[in-house]
């Protein structure tokens, strides 16, 4: 036990704090996050199905990372291929949390846009931050470590410095989370206190690529088909959003998909043909892993308005999932890159599902039945379902840092990083679609008038399809596709 404990320690170096610092600042991106459920939730009128649909639109810039691995690659900003990038994301961050202040506030400088305007652009900018930031930190990974010995040794640094960040951003939503969602309680009457105080974010960024120290990286020519042709996409996907084109989210999933395993396919063609193998198989089980649906915004709304669950509570609950999820993180360090990639999701999938069961008592009153109190069977289930949420994550990663090819790290991580956020795309349509066959909602009033009436009715049978489909479709994929079958 003491062996594992030290494991982190022990792998830990002076050098890979700025880079971790960056982590930190991406996982406290969580800080507003409880202060904006409920800001929403009171605000602005948008059903379960209409924030499902705004998620896949924020996930967007996620899947055309490319363009931004691209550019890291191959095109200086004011002299720099790496640092200018995550400033630029600081930027964009800060812009973003301002226009949170004023909508939030009321303030007159937005008051000739509808809320809902300012809330959606001001989500869009935050995000495209995070992405840019996200690209260049997950391409550092691979210049920080020591060259100067064996290759074998090389990949062992490189998978820790992947757990290493993932502590760090774990770290950061745990103690992050939890103060936000506490100051949300405090500020509830004032809540753009939070957003004001969450301008600490960028600034750790900001701090983090200052102090970096990076092995030298050349500027690698621009590959032009990735470069363009991810301008194009992304001028499609804003052009479709922005006319409201029918099943526009459909056809732009299906495009990205293809533009995506496209690119990726040419950039891994002069790998051996194991790899590749291994590399695909792997990717179609981690692609149905995250395209499982949620049950959506109604949970929570649910939680709020039937179990009384305030900001504070939700503070905890943060607190506790994020620092159990640390614990485990922390304690797996030594053993969790030497796992089984199918082995692990099996079993993810199998105690996701065992551990869905206490909400789905709760929706039909179980607990009460049995004397619990909902908040306690909240806690417990949130403390035993935590320290699962980061494992599939630290796999893949380490697997692209060990394959990333030379002069091609930032396109790599990016293109892979797509691919994942496609099939969280795919996860949000579904669960878009589910949430207009079993529509729940919440009380909204305007102007006094009650406007839409509180329906939870069709909460439980949402809670059923999902748990199954993320069952059965997980379990049978990765039995198909284990890539370490003979």
């Amino acid at each position: 036990m003491l062996d594992l404990f030290l494991t982190p320690i022990r792998a830990f170096r002076i050098r890979y704090i700025p880079l971790l610092l960056i982590y930190f600042s991406y996982g406290s991106g969580v800080f507003t996050a409880i202060a904006e459920n409920f800001w929403v939730k009171d605000t602005l009128d948008m059903t379960a199905a209409d924030l499902a649909e705004l998620g896949i639109w924020l996930g967007v810039p996620w899947t055309v990372k490319m363009i931004f691995g691209q550019m890291v690659d191959s095109i200086n900003i004011f002299g720099s291929n790496r640092k200018s990038y995550v400033y630029i994301g600081a930027v964009l961050i800060t812009i973003s949390s301002l226009l949170m202040i004023a909508v939030v506030g009321d303030y007159a400088i937005v008051e000739d846009y509808s809320k809902k305007t300012v809330y959606i652009f001001a989500s869009v900018i935050a995000v495209v931050g995070f992405v840019m930031q996200d690209v260049v930190a997950d391409t550092m990974t691979t210049e920080v470590v020591d060259k100067n010995q064996s290759q074998e040794k090389i990949n062992q640094e490189l998978a820790t410095i992947q757990v290493l960040a993932r502590l760090s951003l774990g770290f950061a939503i745990f103690i992050t989370g939890w103060i936000g969602g506490e100051l949300a309680d405090v500020f509830h009457d004032n809540r753009e206190v939070v957003f004001q105080i969450a301008l600490f974010v960028p600034l750790l960024s900001i701090l983090g690529v200052t102090l970096v120290n990076l092995n030298p990286v050349p500027v690698s020519p621009v590959n032009k088909h990735i470069l363009f042709g991810g301008l194009l996409f992304a001028v499609f996907v804003v052009s479709m959003g922005y006319n409201d084109v029918p099943y526009s989210q459909e056809i732009v999933f299906v495009i990205s998909l293809s533009v995506v395993l496209y690119f990726l396919s040419d950039l891994i063609n002069d790998l051996d043909e194991n790899t590749i193998r291994h590399i695909k198989m792997a990717m179609i089980i981690i692609f149905v892993y995250r395209a499982m649906p949620s049950v959506g915004a109604g949970l929570t709304w649910w939680q709020i308005d039937v179990l009384g669950f305030d900001e504070s509570f939700f503070a905890k609950l943060s607190a506790i999932g994020g620092g159990i999820a640390l614990a485990g993180m922390w304690f797996s360090a030594k053993f969790i890159i030497k796992r089984d990639i199918a082995e692990v999701l099996i079993f993810l999938t199998v105690i996701g599902t065992l551990l869905s069961m206490p909400i789905v008592a709760m929706y039909y009153d179980i607990h009460t039945m049995l004397g619990f109190d909902a908040r306690t069977v909240a806690l417990v289930d949130t403390a035993m379902a935590s320290p699962f949420d980061y494992i599939a994550q630290v796999l893949m990663l380490t697997l692209v840092a060990i394959y990333a090819p030379e002069g091609k790290k930032g396109t790599w991580f990016a293109l892979m990083a797509s691919l994942m956020n496609i099939a969280l795309s795919a996860g949000g349509l579904l669960t878009k679609y589910l949430n207009k066959v079993f529509v729940v909602s919440r009380e909204v009033v305007t102007d006094g008038v009650v406007t839409t009436t509180q329906n939870y009715t069709e909460l439980g049978s949402l809670l059923w399809v999902v748990i199954i489909v993320g069952f059965i479709v997980p379990i049978i994929t990765i039995i198909k596709y284990n890539p370490n079958k003979p």
